[in-house]
């Protein structure tokens, strides 16, 4: 049993006297965010984008900012919040800083120098710039544009746009899948990948020439897809890219991602290097020598949470490796050393996201931050640039050296927010879980903690439902929300969780209402005996996504520990949800099949069978934008409730998709959902 962190998250200027205040929603909708931090060639210096919110306005508003390594200087911001400033990156000589903006309403590319100074805009193009990388030498840039692949130019696809806002009709018609993705309808657009040169001004010189010509899907991928998925040769002559191989509607039961080389002249199309993998090829990396491609790719095809392996692609004589192939974890999207000797990769690792460095010639693993999640990173020729968090607090930026040690902090742009704020204490724990293997759960203790007290439990069942609850800060489901509130907080990472082996996460498939539900009742019992304040009298079970199909489950399966159940866009019906959601490749791997093909593994742990057994209040979170488990999946569980006159609420978001993302929703959402576990356990 390990304790994470401290207690208290105090400035040091804040007085000794003052009384702490216990954390609560307010203070997370509006902490600043931090996110693509990256550092400049000569590694003194970092930028980073920074999320400011703005809570009136209902939206968060992002800026650059930089700050020295040497834990000396004051952060700088840079832009302006009304400019919308993302995405920063460091020009190869260090002299400018570029960055995306929409300060006309279409995103473009700007940059400026980055001791500041006026920006300028660097493209006008038509059409919103998605995302870009600078070419090894600075004299030309890779773009992401959604076009329609039929046009052959830029100006072709805002035509066409323009024509369709224009008409006062609506409807379209669709011959094939993807309908719909995430929370987004399609258009008919594809994302695809260019590349332009930058003028002796600085600016894009000319239309931009396609570079994924002949590929007919996204690239980078859609919903999540950044630059990580395209990368330069270092001689500036190629450009590497993934994309999914598939053709109409197979796009959306296939997790056939492949890897391919263009030349930048756009001359040829596309070269595949990964056709011999039915399965998921990803986040190309070129040798900083240029010999070798590093990827990641998978081996099961249709299975979204198989291992990402690392791979070792030679590009002269196409010779393929495995490295570090005995590392039974999955890894993330990869950075080089100078030397070109070590990989440097994050992946979860029994409740915790550490960074890892991986030897290229020998694949020895070896973990450089061993508590907390590494939310981010970038590799200097002396140090590292990490972006570290815990249960206790969010992101701050630390640098550390190349071979792991202790983080240094660099920069806290919360402190002040956080100053005389109190959040609970958390521990691990391990119990004897389904097949008598180790499971591992977590609790969190509520703020101002009295161990001769007994408190009200929420029991927060995670999504994925190959994902975990890691010692990690969230934005969504953050265990602290509940403490500040004088909720104790118990999660148990359950068989199908990532981080603990691949066969560990496999489990879950075809049995999701088996080893997890005995994984939660043993974790369950577990912690009632070995935390004397948890009431076990007193506790509500709350779920999202997978977590909500389980308290759907639960209700008719295991329902008598709980005073109350909250279900936030959660499956209802299993077979139904083979039918309404968009990435079909993932409920025929979880059952083995299409709906039409094996109903029988749809119905074996269906929520929809067991609703005459449902007896516990329940509040309904639902999304009218997520297309992963569509509305109708949260009506129905209402309806279910109201007509068996079982005490419910649905609380109802119809500009949200899977998340509640807008901080005034996010309010609204932890408001009452804690109102709901106040009103079934007696908590004040």
């Amino acid at each position: 049993m390990k304790s994470c962190c401290a207690i208290l998250i105090m400035a040091a200027a804040a007085s000794a006297s003052a009384a702490p205040r216990p954390f609560e929603v307010r203070d997370l909708a509006t902490l600043d965010r931090l996110s693509d931090q990256v550092l400049s060639p000569d590694g003194r210096h970092a930028a980073i984008q920074i999320r400011e919110t703005d809570f009136e306005a209902n939206r968060g508003v992002n800026a650059i900012w930089t700050v020295t390594t040497g834990g000396r200087g004051t952060p700088r911001r840079l832009t302006d919040p009304a400019l919308g400033a993302n995405t920063p990156r460091w020009s190869p000589d260090g002299r400018w800083l570029y960055f995306l903006a929409a300060k006309d309403g279409v995103n473009q590319l700007w940059r400026m120098p980055p001791d500041g100074g006026e920006a300028t805009q660097l493209s006008t193009l038509p059409l919103d710039v998605g995302g870009y990388k600078l070419s090894p030498d600075g004299r030309r840039v890779a773009l992401s544009l959604e076009v329609f692949v039929d046009c052959a130019t830029l100006a072709c696809s805002r035509e066409r746009l323009d024509q369709v806002e224009k008409s006062k009709g609506s409807g379209r018609v669709y011959e094939q899948l993807f309908i719909r993705h995430w929370d987004t309808w399609s258009d008919g657009r594809r994302s695809q990948l260019f590349v332009a040169e930058f003028g002796a001004d600085g600016k894009l010189a000319g239309e931009p020439r396609r570079l994924s010509r002949g590929i007919d899907n996204d690239v980078p991928s859609k919903p999540f897809g950044d630059d990580s998925e395209y990368a330069f040769s270092p001689d500036g002559a190629t450009v590497y890219f993934g994309a999914r191989n598939a053709e109409g509607s197979s796009e959306a039961w296939s997790t056939n991602f492949d890897l391919y080389a263009a030349s930048i002249d756009g001359s040829a199309a596309p070269r595949n290097l990964t056709a011999a993998n039915p399965a998921w090829d990803a986040y190309p990396l070129p040798s900083r020598d240029g010999k070798t491609l590093y990827y990641l790719a998978m081996k099961r095809p249709g299975f979204e949470a198989d291992r990402f392996g690392i791979r070792a692609l030679d590009l002269k004589t196409g010779a393929l490796r495995e490295i570090a192939a005995d590392w039974d974890r999955s890894a993330s999207a990869l950075k080089e050393s100078f030397d070109g000797r070590t990989l440097y990769t994050a992946a979860d690792d029994r409740g915790r996201h550490p960074l890892f460095a991986v030897d290229v010639a020998s694949g020895k693993v070896r973990k450089l931050v061993e508590d907390g999640t590494v939310a981010g990173f970038d590799v200097g020729a002396r140090q590292l640039l990490i972006a570290h968090q815990t249960l206790q607090r969010p992101s701050d930026l630390f640098v550390a050296p190349l071979k792991g040690g202790t983080l240094r902090p660099v920069a806290r742009f919360n402190a002040d927010r956080l100053a005389g704020l109190a959040v609970g204490q958390s521990e691990f724990f391990t119990f004897k879980g389904w097949g008598n293997e180790e499971v591992q759960g977590y609790v969190v203790k509520p703020v101002d903690f009295d161990p001769a007290r007994k408190y009200p439990v929420a029991f927060i069942i995670h999504g994925g439902p190959q994902g975990a609850m890691n010692d990690g800060w969230s934005y969504r489901w953050n265990p602290q929300t509940y403490a500040g509130q004088g909720f104790a907080v118990v999660t148990i990472n359950f068989h199908g969780s990532t981080g603990y082996g691949q066969a560990f996460t496999d489990s879950i498939s075809g049995d999701w209402g088996g080893k997890p539900l005995e994984d939660l009742k043993l974790g369950w019992q577990a912690a009632l005996d070995r935390y004397a304040f948890l009431d076990g009298d007193r506790a509500c079970a709350l779920g999202a996504s997978y977590g909500g199909y389980m308290i759907n489950w639960i209700a008719g399966n295991w329902n008598a520990p709980w005073k109350c159940l909250v279900n936030h866009d959660g499956v209802f019906d299993t077979r139904s949800m083979g039918y309404v959601t968009e990435e079909l490749w993932f409920t025929e791997w979880e059952n083995g099949g299409t709906a039409f093909a094996r109903p029988d593994h749809y119905e074996r742990f269906n929520p929809v069978n067991h609703v005459a057994k449902w007896r516990v209040p329940m509040l309904v979170v639902q999304g009218e934008k997520d297309y992963r488990v569509p509305v109708d999946q949260g009506i129905s569980t209402f309806t279910a409730l109201q007509r068996r006159g079982i005490p419910s609420q649905l609380l109802y978001f119809p500009d949200e998709n899977h998340w509640v993302l807008k901080p005034q929703n996010s309010v609204k959402w932890h408001d009452t959902v804690n109102a709901w576990l106040k009103r079934w356990t007696g908590a004040q």
